[in-house]
């Protein structure tokens, strides 16, 4: 069972200390962030997609969690209450003027809106958004963004962001994003040995990436015939450091600057599940931002 907050919601289950290693590099991040645009005149915005309740209960994942599809996946026994990313961003000095949080879920969106109660300094700075993560953030990209800057902390239970979303976040130009893409938790366990992927798998895939060309990158398809004719198919599928990699050049040709070693979020197993990536949208900013996130990734490479 999820446990209770001081606030009496439940706290959202996330993993153990893979989680507890994102988060750390967030919390370091935000706390340089707001240092380096303290004497701009920038609105600071931070925005937190599937984020949650707002606290952690660092325990297996949830049911929504592709992970539970996977045995060796499975992630570690109860740790305690801990503050999640929204609250951690709450905590942040120097503050953000905006925070944005995005829930799907109505029970998780209430106990977002109870953090206005908890932080009063800043209640009135709190919009919480129920909605699809991918169609609130192309929504928020739209706004005009010239004096606003912001970072954006997309950490979704499995393969529910859209590139789309990912290229409307790099138009702005002035958004930081931070994202977890499913590395082995999602992408490498649809992509089948054999290369037969359903169709349903590849147009998630496909919404993902955002490209077809996917196919071609993951996989070696040779087709040879035998002594009698017989045509002969071997697929070579590609290693996970490939299409990690693969991921992360996508990235650098929408955004202006990207870590070239992304995080490489394990369980206790010493399975990859996630890849921390980092992306700048803003040229001017990006030499310093990147120095920053490169830092912070060292411990979890």
């Amino acid at each position: 069972m999820a446990r209770k907050t001081t606030s009496g919601w439940k706290a959202h289950r996330f993993g153990g200390d893979w989680t507890t290693a994102k988060l750390e590099v967030l919390k370091g991040y935000l706390e340089g962030y707001t240092t380096a645009l303290k004497g701009t005149t920038f609105r600071k915005g931070y925005i937190d997609a599937f984020a949650g309740t707002g606290y952690r209960d660092a325990c297996r994942n949830d049911s929504e969690d592709l992970s539970l599809m996977f045995p060796d996946l499975a992630a570690d026994e109860p740790q305690g209450l801990l503050d999640g990313s929204a609250r951690l961003a709450l905590k942040t000095e120097p503050r953000f003027d905006k925070y944005i949080f995005i829930e799907r879920c109505r029970k998780r969106c209430a106990a977002l809106d109870a953090l206005k109660q908890e932080f009063p300094d800043r209640a009135g700075d709190i919009e919480v958004r129920q909605g699809d993560a991918n169609q609130e953030i192309q929504d928020l990209c739209k706004k005009d963004w010239t004096s606003h800057r912001a970072v954006l902390f997309l950490d979704p239970y499995g393969m529910q962001v859209d590139w789309a979303t990912i290229e409307a976040v790099a138009r702005t130009e002035a958004i930081d994003l931070w994202l977890l893409f499913p590395l082995g938790i999602g992408v490498n366990r649809l992509l089948k040995k054999s290369g037969d992927i359903p169709e349903s798998w590849r147009a998630r895939l496909t919404a993902l990436l955002g490209t077809e060309d996917w196919y071609d990158e993951f996989f070696d398809v040779k087709v040879e015939r035998d002594l009698f004719g017989n045509e002969m198919k071997h697929v070579e599928k590609a290693t996970m450091e490939t299409i990690g990699r693969y991921f992360n050049d996508r990235l650098k040709g929408v955004f202006a600057g990207v870590v070239e070693q992304p995080g490489v979020l394990k369980n206790r197993a010493n399975c990859p599940l996630y890849l921390l990536c980092f992306a700048v949208g803003n040229k001017r900013g990006k030499d310093i931002a990147i120095r920053i996130a490169d830092h912070l990734l060292k411990g979890v490479r």
